[in-house]
């Protein structure tokens, strides 16, 4: 249940908002974390531990006493209980239709502007990358030519059976990332290929061996000669220092490695590199 939804069905009763208007060293949870408190749950977090257990107690009281907007100063040291050390000015007030309307249409915004990851192949690893995934603020689409291969996948994974998968690849937006794992070697190098040769993926990733990779390259090298593409290819994928190849557990190292590319400090920059390099590619397209 979504911070939205759990205020629609608590706003009723009563509710209060808590969320974190500054944040000064080092703090669990960002500026605007935000977190909804009723009489006998909450949904969202401000960070967890004492300083969310404090606010949720707070909250509760203003709840009961029908007070007004509070703002509250709490450093995050030993009469905390924690030892992050940074500080947090927390904000508190009742929960209005204003405020649902808002939060509905914030979370709305955010799943739309949600990075873009398409999985090529729903074997036993695409599958298990899929579930991996879909606990994460990602978009997240499983692709398989063949019929009959989406059981088990969490509802909030995009499913597509497609003839030809690559069409997906071509319909992606700028900056999605791609993790090819199908069925067939020929069709694993004709996405990789494709998804390389967009300009625009801050991450292509291809199930193997370094013998496939070396394959793989030696093939592109021979139809792009001097293009430096392969370079951006993850392959394997998840590494090589666990080997380990149960497919959740390249799951979880493909799904670390996504993060960092996706959600790390260098995402928004190399989002707009990317940008600039769909823009330049769609301005060749339309040349040509």
């Amino acid at each position: 249940m979504t911070p939205a939804d759990f205020l629609a069905a608590n706003l009723a009763d009563g509710a209060v908002i808590v969320s974190i208007a500054e944040a000064q060293g080092s703090t669990p949870r960002e500026v605007g974390a935000t977190m909804i408190v009723s009489a006998n749950g909450s949904a969202g977090t401000i960070g967890g531990g004492q300083l969310e257990f404090h606010c949720i107690d707070l909250a509760r009281i203003l709840l009961d006493s029908s007070g007004p907007r509070q703002l509250i100063d709490i450093p995050l040291g030993p009469q905390m209980g924690q030892c992050c050390g940074g500080r947090v000015r927390v904000a508190m007030e009742p929960a209005t239709a204003t405020h649902l309307e808002a939060l509905k249409q914030d979370e709305a915004k955010a799943a739309a502007e949600r990075p873009q990851v398409l999985i090529f192949g729903a074997g036993h690893t695409g599958k298990a990358l899929a579930r991996s995934l879909a606990l994460l603020p990602l978009a997240v689409t499983l692709i398989d030519d063949r019929p009959g291969q989406f059981d088990e996948v969490p509802a909030a994974v995009a499913c597509l059976q497609l003839d030809d998968p690559e069409t997906a690849l071509s319909a992606a937006r700028s900056g999605a990332a791609f993790v090819v794992l199908t069925h067939s070697h020929a069709l694993d190098y004709r996405l990789a290929e494709a998804a390389l040769l967009r300009g625009d993926a801050p991450y292509v990733g291809m199930i193997g061996s370094a013998t496939k990779r070396a394959r793989f390259e030696a093939s592109f090298r021979r139809r792009h000669p001097g293009s430096k593409a392969p370079a951006h290819l993850t392959c394997p994928i998840g590494g090589s220092d666990v080997h380990d190849k149960r497919p959740e557990v390249i799951a979880a190292l493909t799904s670390a490695e996504l993060v960092r590319c996706l959600l790390g400090e260098k995402a928004a920059l190399a989002g707009r590199s990317a940008t600039g390099r769909a823009r330049a590619r769609n301005r060749h397209d339309a040349a040509a």
